[in-house]
């Protein structure tokens, strides 16, 4: 009945040492209020001075997104009172954004390739953050000037899964580029989403709900389907123009419902006029060759991993997904791990037992590629292989004193698997003879029969090589 309109505004820090406009630190975690100085604090007679690395970082983020890098750009102050701006006011671009009209494309569900327009990447200074205990407030300023790189999305996406892919695409290019440390537990990448609904066939855009400061992709998601249901309600119920307004709300993740904050600001409210202290960005072309050098980005890497090591395109996305895990998957190559069995062993048993990111892993690549080259050898099975890892996640050994330790070594030795395979002929001579006479499906049970005899330590494809030359088969 109803189409959703979602455009997202994503506001990343750049992991410059410095902030945007004076020297001080941007690490995270110091104790409030240490790293000011009277730029960041605002005080009277302060100037800001840009700082060149934001803009490089800028400009590589515009070339991996196929947009426009404006070679002359403006800085801009946008009026508002809040407490964690000591200004009263942000320095940031309005008319003239250093990147602009760009795109990222989303694998969706059914495989298709959808393209979302990039309205815009601007750079601007970060506020401060506000600290409410039981008996006060107070006011953290160490993040305030921290430079933002604040990215546009065209009204695009149409479902909060289509709005959490492009997202995570947006998260993998920053990453790839190491530009931004994106670490949303930290608040350096959270999303504003703009959220509206309309009859399906309309091309009028209706009242949109900003919901702000979400940093989490599930909960980003659990936002837009409240509000996209809260919308479809008061539509439906006639109440639309009284309870849908443009305004900013709130998201409660106890709830798991959004709230009105404020009524949303137009343009005009915020009284934008170009900052008199700090001269018009321009990008010479030294810098531009320098900063357009990217590394391969994602889409890029992805269709290397299929056509060089022909590895499913599902398998591709999720090694491709994160720079941590595709940096990790070409190291377990580079020590002779095959692709195909590096992807398996990487992306579903060793993912399937970490808790966090790929980083944390107690597994580095090198001996996890060390597990599947015993595999490939023949010198483990499968299934021993797995309770090798899990020895592994806990005890930081080599792999081939593990495989001694537990004892699950293969048996490849033809002599010793026969004499297996006559014990258990012997023992079910009935069910042979059946076998022979063309019951095939006894034959797994065989297999069966002759591994756990070896308590797991016959090489299967032999067993089944050998059972079948004494069955005649």
């Amino acid at each position: 009945m109803f189409e959703v309109v979602i455009g997202l505004e994503i506001h990343t820090q750049l992991n410059t040492k410095t902030k945007i406009f004076c020297s001080c630190a941007t690490s995270f975690g110091e104790k409030p209020n240490t790293n000011v100085c009277p730029v960041c604090l605002g005080l009277p007679g302060a100037l800001p001075v840009l700082n060149k690395e934001a803009v490089k970082k800028s400009i590589a983020f515009g070339t991996a997104i196929n947009a426009i890098v404006n070679k002359r750009s403006i800085f801009n102050r946008k009026n508002y009172f809040y407490p964690d701006l000591p200004k009263a006011y942000q320095i940031s671009q309005f008319e003239i954004p250093i990147v602009e009209k760009g795109e990222v494309f989303i694998n969706l569900e059914d495989g298709t390739l959808k393209r979302i327009g990039v309205t815009r990447a601007h750079l601007e200074e970060d506020a401060g953050k506000n600290v409410h205990e039981a008996n006060f407030s107070g006011v953290d300023l160490n993040r305030a000037g921290t430079p933002l790189l604040e990215i546009v999305s065209e009204p695009d996406l149409r479902s909060s899964t289509e709005a959490v892919l492009y997202l995570k695409k947006i998260h993998a290019i920053l990453r790839y580029l190491n530009i931004s440390d994106a670490n949303m537990q930290e608040g350096s990448f959270r999303c504003d989403a703009n959220v509206s609904i309309r009859p399906k066939g309309e091309t009028k855009l209706y009242p949109r709900v900003e919901i702000k400061n979400l940093n989490s992709f599930r909960y980003i998601q659990k936002a837009i389907d409240y509000e996209v249901e809260r919308q479809s309600e008061a539509w439906t119920e006639g109440a639309y123009d009284k309870e849908v307004v443009q305004e900013t709300r709130l998201f409660n993740v106890e709830t798991l419902q959004t709230r009105s904050m404020r009524s949303k600001e137009d343009s005009a409210e915020y009284r934008y006029f170009p900052d008199p202290d700090l001269l018009p960005v321009v990008v010479d072309d030294e810098m531009m060759q320098e900063c357009v050098k990217i590394p391969e980005l994602p889409d890029e890497k992805k269709s290397r991993y299929i056509k060089d090591f022909g590895i499913k395109a599902y398998d591709a996305e999720v090694i491709t997904n994160s720079v941590e895990l595709a940096k990790y998957f070409e190291e377990m190559l580079t020590y002779g791990a095959s692709a195909k069995n590096s992807v398996s062993w990487l992306s579903v048993e060793l993912l399937g037992r970490l808790e966090g990111g790929i980083e944390n892993s107690p597994v580095k690549a090198q001996k996890l590629a060390a597990l599947v080259k015993r595999i490939e050898d023949g010198t483990i099975s499968g299934k021993a292989a797995k309770d090798i890892l899990d020895f592994l996640m806990k005890n930081d050994e080599e792999v081939d004193a593990v495989i001694e330790k537990l004892g699950l070594k293969q048996v490849n030795d033809d002599g010793a698997i026969i004499a297996i395979i006559d014990k258990i002929l012997e023992a079910n001579a009935d069910k042979a003879t059946e076998l022979k006479n063309g019951k095939d499906k006894l034959f797994g049970f065989f297999v069966g029969q002759v591994i756990k005899e070896s308590k797991g330590a016959a090489n299967p494809a032999k067993v089944n090589e050998l059972l079948k030359a004494k069955l005649g088969i």
